[in-house]
């Protein structure tokens, strides 16, 4: 274990390090071009990172703010992109740094949507149609979307949904069978499940409760 986060460490920090070296001139512009000239946003301290001479230097300031999102928890290429405008930063500038993080691999839109997709099927129980929901809201385009969606196990899926309906079914005792129903048809509909496979995981749950069965 402490070899594997050792690894897994020395990896973060050569990817870390990698960042720092500088952007290079995009096409048609020489190789000795100035940092662009940062627009600073007033009483924000992200935006007196980094200076050199007095003046903050673009690059320097939309790296900080990039891994100080990323450390906060992580985030698509969308996501960072957004924090930046907000800040203010030329977006010729927050392309160039977000690609040298994508290509030293801090940035990762398909890991990203992975992490967001087993974590929010495990935390909330959510289905394919409200993980898709979910990925869209995080900026991830719709082939990287759908890539991690078909890695879902509808059988995996499935046993999700008895438990979220076990679960709720413990707490509605005493209702009638339709009304039970209904309620957990409502659940299973805003955590994204398909209606057909809804109903056949309710109806099993109900019939099965202890008190629906005759003596």
């Amino acid at each position: 274990m402490t070899e594997r986060h050792d690894a897994a460490r020395a990896a973060f920090e050569a990817a870390l390090a990698a960042t720092r070296e500088p952007v290079p001139p995009g096409p048609g512009e020489p190789a000795s071009r100035r940092p662009r000239a940062w627009q600073p946003i007033p009483g924000d301290p992200e935006s007196d990172l980094q200076r050199r001479d007095g003046e903050p230097d673009a690059y320097d300031v939309a790296r900080q703010i990039v891994l100080r999102q990323l450390a906060m928890s992580p985030k698509s290429r969308h996501q960072l992109r957004d924090k930046l405008r907000a800040r203010n930063c030329p977006d010729d500038v927050a392309e160039a740094v977000l690609d040298r993080m994508t290509e030293v691999g801090l940035i990762d839109d398909e890991a990203y949507a992975g992490m967001l997709v087993r974590s929010q099927q495990a935390g909330r129980g959510l289905a394919r149609r409200a993980l898709a929901r979910e990925l869209r809201t995080k900026g991830v385009d719709d082939e990287t979307a759908k890539a991690t969606l078909d890695q879902i196990d509808p059988e995996v899926e499935r046993d999700r949904a008895a438990q979220l309906v076990a679960k709720k079914l413990r707490s509605m005792h005493g209702l009638e069978p339709l009304v039970q129903k209904r309620r957990l048809a409502g659940m299973l509909a805003r955590k994204g499940y398909p209606a057909e496979l809804a109903m056949a995981v309710i109806r099993e749950a109900v019939a099965a409760a202890p008190e629906h069965q005759r003596d």
